[in-house]
């Protein structure tokens, strides 16, 4: 029984370390516990973070299809008894779709809650995701062995694969 505590506690220390992120709010839904927005190759997402007071933007990402961004705003107020309150934050961070827990390892100052709107469109459909770089491609016909041993190409016998656009 008691190792089973040990690995509750051990999971929530490292959700309140890291945070938990989703679409729908994480483990524990919350005002203030973050934004995730999900880009997939049939509705791609650009995240457009605007000033209300300028109507400029101050944050524009266009996420790649299959990855996700989270982002996450601090309050801007102090713990201690000085009269000048920290500036707002912007954490966030950019990770593969349906990851939930992480670090948001990049900040910048952001307008206060009042002042700022949260922009989403849509990129035009069908997107394709990065090429993985680990995907074993096809030989071509050129590279393959001839009977006598003597390769007709580079060694390694990789070719250049296209998918036809739809």
């Amino acid at each position: 029984m008691s190792t089973s505590k040990s690995l509750a506690v051990a999971a929530l220390a490292s959700c309140c370390l890291f945070g938990c992120y989703s679409p729908d709010g994480g483990f524990m839904p919350s005002t203030g516990r973050g934004f995730t927005y999900i880009s997939t190759p049939t509705q791609p997402v650009t995240v457009t973070l605007i000033d209300t007071r300028t109507n400029e933007s101050f944050y524009k990402m266009d996420i790649p299809a299959g990855q996700q961004l989270t982002f996450r705003f601090s309050d801007g107020t102090t713990t201690n008894d000085s009269a000048k309150a920290k500036p707002v934050t912007m954490s966030w961070g950019m990770w593969a779709a349906g990851d939930q827990v992480g670090s948001l390892s990049n900040q910048m100052t952001a307008p206060p809650a009042s002042c700022r709107r949260i922009d989403i469109t849509y990129r035009t459909p069908p997107e394709d995701p990065p090429p993985d770089p680990t995907l074993l491609l096809p030989p071509d016909a050129e590279s393959a062995t001839a009977a006598d041993g003597s390769r007709s190409s580079a060694p390694g016998g990789t070719a250049t694969f296209t998918r036809p656009k739809d």
